[in-house]
């Protein structure tokens, strides 16, 4: 007890408590001079102590005490009150000592301290302790002194904690074995007998010949079991999986986008493809780990670019506006986040739907080549973001992506007709034949869930101080970010232009041409023909490109901004597309025909393949190189065939059955061809190289046909010219003509 005059220990001095006064104490040294410091800085010294006073007991270690067998506990339990007894002459501490008296042979005003435990000795074999000294009292009160109730349990009754997992085997064979493991990581796995003879020249060329004794086959094999990495294991890959061991604890985040993790993984779910294939789309998401919300994500029919990751990245920075079709519940200002402070400082928030707005600091991803390319860094570091690779074979870096894939697969892609089943053994037998969803429909229905997964209790996320309670990632980020504060980026449209792929093409007299596409507008008419100022480029001009929707591309001109250029028959084609289902396409009209007229007839056969994708019919689709068709379910049909606008082809090499003399048949306008305004007939056959040709009539004479449409040449006299260029509109190769119309009007 601290009172005024005893004697204290304080950074390994001897001082005299001078003076308390509240919370403050005085402290005279050896020398005599005075020293004021708050009480609680004097217990905290780590040599406090007071002179001549007795050690307070140990705290009971109740928790390794429950570990030791039962009947060791009595024991432990039955030596306390005999402790107590020697030491103080009560077997009870001070609150429990009414109405007992004490015994004279333990009075310690009477008897030493010696003969106390001589007593205590004599009456503990009297009740039946083993072999009980006085030696043995003084151990156990002494050893009860330092580690309380733990010091009186026998050790020899408790579970090996501390012991080396390699038991007690040479320390030089356990040195040897991590030396052979060592030299044959990153190698082909062998066997562990292969191991163990390697072993063996090593401890002869370390320690020499018979020196050391190799341990028996079994203690070997144990021996290396626990010695090697979970990856680095010996035997059949199939028996031992390189599951690696687990890594270092997740690093703790405290801010929302302090670490964002991103990934690519295959839906289990099978989609529609643009081509009228099956398969199972790409997913490519990016997770915060501070509030687990989905920040971005990205479907892709296959194989994912670095352009998509770079894409993830403009749609985390800038607010998803909600859909017109969406229920008011999933709107940001319905969510328990501070909306009307965040409106004031970012207007952008306007109608945005439910989801996080969070520009990351770090970005984890894996050693896939399209989160290392050059062009994924540099979008990052556009936008200041770090980007930091995750150990190689250790997925649980990465653990919070994982786990998400997983929510996903469970909460959304049951859910949807195609599932596919996380494996074989779950899969379905009708998969193929329920798929009836595209791409972009799956986009639009995941970015719905993902909305309301922001308003989702996680079980990952839990109050600090209320534990049972689970939060919502949305309320998760409403916590962090009133801690953190909200700071918006000005990324603005042309900043997100900034991240789209680049490409370099020339301004022709006709504008800008990408595969077969034409773009132009009249703010190139001052740069036709010119080359710009890029002499490395070969005077071609800057051209940053939308992979997912080519219906515009970005230029830019010499005044340094970048101009949007749209394609000419954007009009005409109502839906965004991409690359990959122009290409597709591009195969399937006819590559013959002026150029002009070329583009037009694609432009058109891309608008009725985006129409028929969204119409209503009961065909199912027929998919390339597959010889059974799908039978897709439901009234929502996918388009038939791949030759969208074009007759169905026959083959023309069939036998003629005709007798001498028999007329030729009628010319069929709807099966085998299509009549043209001239009266013959356009069908196709099979060419030399695989393909289905013209029979009649080849897309070179469409331009041929557009004119007489629209001047009434060949027409019979007195016809109506109107018809006659609505006959040349009806065959489906031909646009709208404006000025024909008006010229007949």
């Amino acid at each position: 007890m601290v009172e005024v005059g005893v004697h204290v220990v304080y950074q390994g001095r001897t001082f005299q408590v001078a003076a308390l006064r509240g919370q403050q104490v005085s402290l005279l040294d050896e020398g005599g001079a005075d020293t004021s410091l708050l009480l609680n800085r004097l217990f905290a010294d780590p040599g406090f102590g007071v002179v001549g006073a007795r050690a307070a007991d140990a705290v009971p270690q109740w928790g390794l005490f429950e570990t030791v067998p039962v009947a060791e506990q009595q024991r432990a339990l039955a030596w306390l009150p005999h402790i107590r007894e020697v030491e103080t002459g009560w077997p009870h501490p001070e609150g429990g000592r009414e109405g007992q008296v004490m015994r004279e042979e333990y009075d310690p005003e009477r008897w030493t301290l010696a003969q106390r435990e001589a007593a205590k000795a004599k009456e503990m074999t009297a009740l039946g302790f083993p072999r009980v000294t006085r030696l043995t009292v003084q151990k156990m009160r002494l050893v009860y002194r330092k580690q309380g109730l733990w010091g009186l349990v026998d050790k020899r009754t408790v579970p090996s904690r501390g012991r080396s997992l390699t038991g007690y085997a040479d320390e030089r064979v356990v040195a040897a074995v991590l030396e052979g493991l060592r030299q044959q990581r990153g190698r082909s796995k062998g066997t562990v007998k292969g191991l163990q003879v390697l072993v063996g020249q090593i401890l002869e060329e370390t320690h020499g010949r018979g020196v050391v004794e190799m341990p028996s086959r079994s203690s070997f094999y144990r021996l290396v079991s626990v010695l090697a990495d979970p990856a680095d294991r010996l035997g059949y890959g199939a028996r031992t999986a390189t599951a690696p061991g687990r890594g270092p604890a997740a690093p703790v985040v405290l801010r929302p986008g302090e670490q964002v993790q991103i990934d690519t993984t295959r839906l289990d779910i099978m989609a529609v493809l643009e081509d009228g294939s099956l398969g199972r789309p790409e997913l490519s998401i990016a997770v915060d780990v501070a509030t687990r919300s989905i920040l971005a994500a990205v479907l892709r029919p296959h194989g994912t670019k670095a352009v998509d990751a770079a894409l993830l990245l403009a749609e985390m920075a800038v607010p998803r506006p909600a859909r017109p079709t969406w229920p008011a519940a999933l709107h940001l200002s319905r969510a328990q986040v501070p909306y009307a402070r965040m409106l004031s400082l970012d207007e952008r928030l306007e109608g945005a739907a439910a989801r996080p707005v969070i520009v990351p600091e770090t970005i984890v991803v894996d050693r896939g080549k399209i989160y290392v390319s050059e062009s994924f860094v540099a979008a990052c570091e556009t936008l200041g973001v770090s980007v930091q690779p995750a150990p190689p074979r250790r997925p649980q870096a990465k653990g919070v992506m994982e786990r998400t894939f997983g929510s996903i697969n469970d909460l959304f892609c049951q859910h949807v007709a195609g599932h596919t089943g996380s494996s074989v053994l779950r899969r379905g037998r009708d998969t193929m034949a329920e798929a009836q969803w595209t791409i972009p429909q799956l986009q639009d229905f995941l970015d719905e869930w993902i909305v309301c997964w922001q308003n989702r209790p996680h079980e990952g996320l839990r109050h600090p101080v209320l534990a049972k309670t689970v939060l919502t990632p949305n309320e998760m980020w409403a916590a962090l970010i009133t801690v953190c504060g909200y700071v918006p980026v000005p990324l603005t449209g042309a900043d997100w232009l900034e991240l789209l792929p680049v490409r370099w093409q020339p301004v022709t007299e006709r504008g800008i041409r990408i595969d077969y596409r034409t773009y132009d507008h009249e703010v190139l008419d001052p740069h036709r023909g010119r080359r710009s100022d890029a002499v490395v480029k070969d005077g071609k001009w800057e051209v940053h490109y939308n992979p997912h929707d080519a219906r515009q591309l970005w230029v830019r001109l010499s005044d340094e901004q970048l101009h949007e250029i749209p394609w000419i028959h954007r009009d005409h084609v109502h839906q965004p597309f991409n690359d990959q289902m122009w290409r597709h396409v591009q195969g399937e009209v006819a590559q013959r025909g002026d150029r002009e007229q070329h583009e037009a007839d694609l432009a058109d056969a891309l608008d009725q393949l985006l129409r028929r994708t969204r119409a209503s019919a009961g065909k199912p689709p027929k998919r390339r190189g597959r010889k059974s068709p799908i039978t897709a379910p439901g009234p929502a049909a996918v388009f038939e065939g791949l030759a969208v606008g074009l007759p169905a082809p026959r083959q023309s090499a069939a036998p003629d059955d005709r007798q001498p003399g028999e007329p030729a048949p009628a010319p069929r306008a709807v099966q085998d061809g299509v009549a043209d305004p001239a009266g013959g007939e356009r069908t196709m056959q099979r060419g030399p190289g695989g393909g289905w040709e013209w029979e009649g009539e080849s897309l070179d004479d469409l331009a041929a046909t557009e004119t007489t449409a629209r001047t009434g040449a060949g027409a019979p006299e007195g016809a109506n010219t109107g018809t006659a260029a609505a006959d040349a509109r009806g065959d489906g190769y031909g646009l709208w003509d404006a000025e024909a119309e008006a010229e007949q009007w």
